[in-house]
């Protein structure tokens, strides 16, 4: 077994403080998004992870590429019969994430999934190039096929049989829009205390926001960034070895796995 100790990375090229975020993440993930865009170093700054629950009980993660995202939240489009799209369609609750490395930051957001209206997803299809709406209707995507020779023998015969006619969208592909209920931007920081803040939608419509981060090498501990201190001596006696770090940063233990 090769040992990946010694992999590591000092994350020092931004910071993300509360007095210059916005009160909504949709604003925040845009800036985000452009700032990435215009660095450059990620080929498909829309690349983002889809963690689902299949209907083996089991979580499976794929790369989807977004397609639009406003502030009623993020937009993709598949196969609805595809084993992504049957998860989807039997638990919405789903996860995106994304990794810019070049700007050493992630973004998570947990979501509830839901079908886009035909009509936004007949408007995309149809601005998609002539191959690509032919692939998504010759595809049965997620099944097992004999041979990639018969997925090309069905493209030509697709091919021919569209030559000079109108390709609409078939009933089995489409979009998903996931309404976000929470948002959590990470942006890497130097020794390992990284800043973190997460967005959660409230009853009324508005967000509450929070900044945490997670403080390394002293097991799991996650730290909730709210200007108080440990008010107890048990949790000064728990915490003796890392009261260099929690005096300073000013923070309240909310969950610790040792």
């Amino acid at each position: 077994m090769e040992d990946l100790s010694n992999y590591r990375k000092s994350y020092e090229k931004s910071q993300l403080l509360e007095d210059n975020i916005p009160e909504d993440p949709i604003n925040l993930f845009h800036k985000w998004f452009y700032e990435t865009q215009e660095f450059g170093g990620v080929d498909e700054v829309n690349a983002m992870t889809v963690a689902t629950i299949g209907l083996d009980g089991f979580p499976k993660s794929r790369v989807v590429l977004l397609k639009k995202f406003n502030e009623e939240g993020f937009i993709f489009y598949t196969n609805y019969n595809s084993e992504k799209g049957k998860a989807i369609q039997n638990n919405p609750n789903i996860c995106l994430s994304f990794f810019w490395h070049s700007m050493e930051r992630q973004v998570i957001i947990k979501g509830i999934a839901e079908k886009t209206s035909g009509t936004i997803s007949d408007n995309y299809f149809s601005s998609r190039p002539d191959g690509s709406k032919l692939g998504a209707i010759v595809s049965p995507q997620s099944e097992v096929i004999p041979s990639r020779h018969y997925l090309d023998n069905k493209l030509r015969e697709l091919e021919s049989a569209y030559e000079g006619k109108e390709i609409l969208r078939p009933d089995f592909w489409g979009g998903f829009l996931v309404r976000p209920i929470e948002v959590e931007f990470w942006q890497g920081r130097p020794n390992r205390l990284h800043d973190r803040i997460r967005y959660q939608i409230q009853d009324n419509f508005s967000w509450k926001i929070d900044k945490r981060w997670t403080v390394p090498n002293i097991g799991k501990l996650e730290l909730l960034y709210l200007e108080t201190q440990l008010s107890t001596q048990q949790q000064e006696h728990n915490f003796r070895e890392y009261s260099p770090i929690i005096n300073r940063c000013k923070c309240t233990v909310i969950n610790s796995v040792w």
